[in-house]
């Protein structure tokens, strides 16, 4: 995962994917806190840190990660509300956060601390609070890409909802993302599961920024996908993005 980390912070500020990721997450989280004054939100498993900048315009963030790297390059970069903890025993008490994330995450644990990951995320909510979740999508998409990221599952539609609804969420809205990328994507992803897939080592290619002019077409791409993706869900795609709520009733 260290690989990834590194690999992710050296592209996350440029990469149409990353742009594209926060354009789409972006209404999810003003929709979730527009009525709450001084959100606290915490982003479980924040990595690089990087989005922790993002959802600071929404209330006031923290984080947490397991790696060591990822909090090096997150306090490096100047964020300093992160801590080392694992997202199945987050280091918080419950009904403490209005708002928690998880971008990209989920599919990499196994079964049993996916599921408990998801419970915790919902200790850590108040009552009426709301859970924004982003996964990689569509197992005919597994390729170099999934090693690097350590991936157990892609997910489809009926597979998260059942997850978040065992665990007692509402889910509001869920769309895939990233429409039209996906079938040159899975192209290339075929080609890659034919080939053979790489080790994760020489695998940091699939985060390297595109040559500029391809990276500006991608940006201009996604970032029209997310105009268009406000009012519509997407059919497939290769991520999945989910806006869940904690009951209102619930005290636990």
């Amino acid at each position: 995962m260290d690989h990834l980390l590194r690999a992710t912070a050296r592209a996350e500020a440029r990469h149409f994917w990353f742009r594209g990721f926060r354009a789409f997450v972006a209404p999810l989280v003003r929709r979730a806190t527009a009525d709450v004054a001084s959100a606290r939100i915490l982003d479980c498993g924040c990595g690089t840190g990087a989005n922790l900048a993002f959802l600071e315009r929404f209330g006031r963030a923290y984080g947490f990660d397991l790696s060591r790297i990822g909090l090096q390059l997150a306090r490096s970069s100047g964020r300093t509300r992160v801590a080392r903890a694992s997202v199945t025993a987050a280091p918080f008490p419950s009904g403490a956060f209005d708002l928690v994330t998880s971008f990209d995450v989920l599919y990499s644990l196994e079964d049993g601390d996916e599921r408990t990951a998801i419970a915790e995320m919902r200790r850590l909510l108040k009552p009426g609070g709301h859970a924004v979740i982003n996964v990689a999508a569509l197992e005919i998409l597994r390729g170099d890409h999934s090693v690097l990221s350590h991936e157990v599952r892609r997910y489809t539609k009926p597979m998260l909802r059942t997850r978040l609804m065992e665990a007692g969420f509402e889910v509001i809205r869920m769309t895939y993302t990233n429409v039209a990328t996906t079938p040159p994507l899975a192209a290339w992803r075929s080609f890659q599961r034919w080939r053979g897939l790489r080790p994760e080592a020489a695998a940091q290619q699939e985060i390297t920024v595109p040559p500029a002019p391809l990276n500006a077409l991608l940006t201009a791409i996604v970032l029209a996908e997310s105009v268009w993706l406000r009012r519509f869900d997407a059919p497939f795609g290769s991520s999945l993005l989910c806006l869940a709520r904690k009951p209102v009733e619930s005290h636990t």
